[in-house]
């Protein structure tokens, strides 16, 4: 079997960036469903596409390809006033806010006297990252099984 469309893909994996320092040195297993359904970024899948299981696979992506582009805007200083009394850095906090069309996540990064910097971008964005690894198993799925997956991931 072949990674093609609806196939389940189980990946053990590494990501290193271009000094070759391993960003994920704890998490190493990726299990998704293949096929353009945004479960993994799209240049990830089209550079495993038609890989078998036992395959090892290397490739390499830019920002724009993997985590994004660093984005200023998306870090914020906000008044210790508007946020918890228990903020600590390292505290993930999600957004609330009505306009926005999907909630974000955001990482305190730093606690001033009077505020804290809230940072929503992915730790890795902004990064030139090399994904290697093996592909450890396939599986074909039933349409229902599919469905299921699908409906659980939204």
């Amino acid at each position: 079997m072949k990674i093609t469309k609806d196939v389940l893909v189980c990946l053990e994996y590494r990501i290193t960036d271009e000094e070759g320092e391993c960003l994920n040195p704890e998490e190493n297993e990726l299990i998704y469903l293949h096929g353009g359904y945004n479960h993994v970024f799209s240049a990830l899948e089209a550079s495993l596409e038609g890989k078998k299981e036992g395959d090892l696979f290397k490739a390499t992506f830019a920002p724009d390809e993997a985590f994004g582009l660093y984005r200023d805007d998306l870090l914020v200083k906000v008044p210790l006033s508007e946020l918890p009394e228990d903020i600590f850095v390292g505290m993930e906090m999600e957004t609330e806010e009505e306009d926005e069309e999907e909630k974000r996540i955001y990482l305190v990064t730093e606690i001033e006297e009077e505020y804290a910097l809230l940072d929503a971008n992915h730790p890795f964005a902004g990064l030139t990252l090399t994904f290697e690894g093996e592909v450890t198993e396939l599986q074909a799925l039933s349409k229902e099984a599919i469905e299921e997956i699908l409906a659980h991931a939204h």
